[in-house]
């Protein structure tokens, strides 16, 4: 698909083509410019965090589509698209440097091998073009929804592809072309208007090709308007994004006694990074389709919430662009006049809407800046959530249990707390759940001997361990967490800790991620990881046999927050006669167990419950044993089985309770 001028063109149709382009690029300009004004309402906001890494996310997911083609068919449809158009504007480029600046770049082997490749990738966007109808129009495809724009767009793409080919098609027939078959589609459209009378053939290729340019310089027009905005502002999001966002959200300052609002209420608020998402959003559907929260009927789409607030920033643009104050009766709080406040409540912040979301739209920390509002601002929150915080602030621990309870390790296990001895190489840091929660003190205490056995040196808190702080943080009350930081940092560098175990994944990744956002630096290792390295270098050797068939839960803290994959499985992999088998959902689109997000403490009373769908996942592979590797999970899953009727024939355990049954 060769563009060219029409033959016999004169100074005054250059002068209309040079005017229309102008136009065109001015209209284009004011919607690129209109479209950055409002993202400038928002928050200011240091971005990137680095330029190495954002361009790395460019060239994988933009220039080589990595995260695009986990979907085959999407992906496949959206590569063909964009293929097409890469060639085909490098080839209108060397035509315009050839024919308007004289310089002969469109001649030779380029010519010939330029010419094959948009005819070949052109014909491939008709295709995708088609994939594309087919998706929305011809069949049912979750995640979807269908707006005028798509159509519109899919129309221009179409209607662009086929007035080039027919332009290419009338050249050949008019001009003749020795080097045809290097243009073999527009050969092809050749072919019915062979033996057609030169003036009429002249006539239509001139008038086609004002056709071409039309719509051509349309599309561009059309760019910020419309979804095809996300040709620039997704390439932009994948720079501007942080590198996994959910992991370590964004500290407030609680000193600052200046400061009059925490967290977001009205969308100027946020910053204007996370209003540049909403236009980076492309409404695919993914973040949807692997939404635990969505999928059991909550009412949250992750998609629908990002475009709720760009429509909302759209509709009260004007006004904030002007600098002027809205009117109360126009004034709208995004809780719950945006957005509902079950929606806000019902996320598990798995972070699997951002891990499968191709231009790195950032959800999870708008949804906590709206929690933190709620939380700090207006005291709107779950009401069993109070005492939660009560039990953390009092107590040390979200259950309320005195502290006395918590030196059973040191009476049962003879482990030794670092106020008697801090000259060991860990702490353990045991966790709530893995100190007050009956069912975790098994794991606790089969991940303690399994340390004995191998010689490591660690020591516990015992009495003196509070709680990290994670659920209180993504429940949205920053100043319990950041109090609960500020004491454990000092606590451990008074003790001089420098290494810990953690067996909570929620621990692992708030101390590894967030703490150092506080001062408090320390190299964290999850028991699952440790277990793994122990049993790589022969200090643990699984002799008895477990003769069970497995499947593996991935922590969404564990896996897709820090990357944690292949330990557990090495581990389950080490251990005799245990046969695995994966879930559909596994890896990074393994689907949650319904307790992040501090929703462990929160009823469940709207749709399937989170648990229940990931315990059915799992008895459909068929295995008599879950295997977790978190303590949330392993309870979410065990009341799953519970729930179902199962828990006699098929076990949840974790990989550490499983390790010390087989190395004993």
């Amino acid at each position: 698909m060769t563009p060219s001028r029409p033959l016999g063109m004169y100074s005054e149709s250059y002068l209309i083509m040079w005017a229309l382009m102008l136009v065109t690029f001015a209209i284009f300009g004011k919607g690129v410019y209109d479209r950055y004004r409002l993202w400038k309402v928002g928050a200011p906001e240091k971005r990137p965090e680095s330029w190495s890494q954002g361009i790395g996310r460019f060239i994988n997911n933009s220039l080589l589509h990595l995260r695009i083609l986990r979907e085959s068919v999407p992906g496949l449809m959206h590569l063909l698209l964009f293929s097409a158009f890469a060639v085909c504007a490098l080839g209108t480029l060397s035509v315009a440097v050839t024919e308007d600046l004289g310089i002969p770049l469109f001649y030779g082997w380029y010519y010939l091998i330029l010419s094959l490749a948009m005819d070949i990738l052109g014909f491939a966007a008709l295709l995708g073009i088609g994939i594309a109808f087919w998706r929305r129009y011809m069949t049912t495809t979750p995640g979807l929804d269908n707006q005028m724009t798509d159509l519109v767009s899919l129309m221009l793409l179409k209607a662009i592809f086929v007035s080039g080919f027919l332009l290419e098609g009338l050249r050949i027939a008019l001009m003749g072309d020795p080097w045809f078959m290097w243009n073999p589609v527009g050969w092809l459209v050749s072919l019915p208007f062979a033996g057609m009378a030169k003036p009429t053939l002249k006539m239509l290729h001139v008038s086609t090709w004002w056709i071409h340019l039309f719509l051509s310089f349309g599309f561009i027009a059309y760019i910020p308007y419309s979804k095809f905005f996300h040709i620039l502002t997704g390439p932009l999001n994948q720079m501007l994004a942080k590198d996994k966002a959910c992991t370590a959200l964004t500290p407030l300052d609680m000193e600052d006694e200046a400061i009059e609002q925490f967290g977001v209420a009205q969308i100027q608020q946020f910053t204007w990074k996370q209003l540049l998402d909403g236009d980076a959003c492309i409404r695919c559907g993914r973040c949807e389709n692997n939404c635990p929260a969505h999928l059991t009927d909550k009412p949250l789409s992750p998609k629908k919430l990002v475009q709720d607030l760009n429509n909302h920033l759209h509709a009260q643009g004007p006004t904030l662009l002007k600098g002027e104050e809205i009117k109360e009766e126009d004034a709208k709080m995004l809780v719950p006049d945006v957005i509902e406040e079950e929606t806000v409540w019902a996320c598990t912040t798995c972070g699997s809407c951002e891990a499968q979301c191709p231009v790195f739209v950032e959800h999870v920390e708008k949804i906590v800046d709206m929690r933190r509002n709620l939380m700090m601002m207006e005291s709107n929150f779950p009401h069993e959530a109070q005492a939660v915080f009560k039990g953390m602030e009092k107590y040390g621990n979200p259950w309320g249990i005195g502290r006395s309870e918590a030196d059973w390790l040191q009476k049962e296990l003879t482990v030794t707390p670092l106020a008697e001895n801090n000259e060991v190489e860990y702490l353990y840091f045991v966790g709530c759940a893995g100190t007050f929660d009956e069912r975790n003190r098994k794991v606790t205490t089969a991940v303690v001997k399994l340390l004995q056995m191998a010689g490591v040196s660690f020591g516990i808190l015992g009495k003196e361990q509070s709680c990290c702080g994670d659920s209180a943080r993504r429940l949205g009350n920053e100043y319990l967490y950041q109090s609960l930081v500020a004491a454990n940092v000092e606590q451990w560098q008074g003790y001089g800790v420098k290494k810990i175990i953690t067996s909570c994944p929620h621990c692992l990744n708030t101390i590894k991620n967030e703490y150092p956002q506080f001062g408090g630096q320390f190299e964290v290792v999850h028991h699952s990881v440790l277990l793994a390295q122990l049993l790589a270098a022969g200090k643990l050797k699984p002799k008895k046999p477990i003769e069970a068939s497995c499947t593996y839960h991935d922590s969404c803290y564990l896996g897709r927050y820090n990357d944690i994959y292949s330990e557990p499985r090495n581990v389950i992999a080490a251990i005799p006669g245990l046969k695995a088998t994966e879930m559909e959902r596994n890896h990074d689109k393994g689907f949650c167990c319904g307790a992040g997000g501090g929703r462990m403490w929160l009823e469940e009373l709207i749709g399937k419950r989170i648990n229940v769908e990931r315990t059915e996942q799992a008895l459909a592979t068929g295995a008599n044993l879950v295997v977790t590797a978190c303590p949330y999970c392993l309870t979410m899953i065990d009341d799953g089985t519970k729930t179902k009727n199962v828990d006699e024939t098929v076990k949840t355990k974790d990989i550490a309770e499983i390790l010390w049954e087989s190395v004993q």
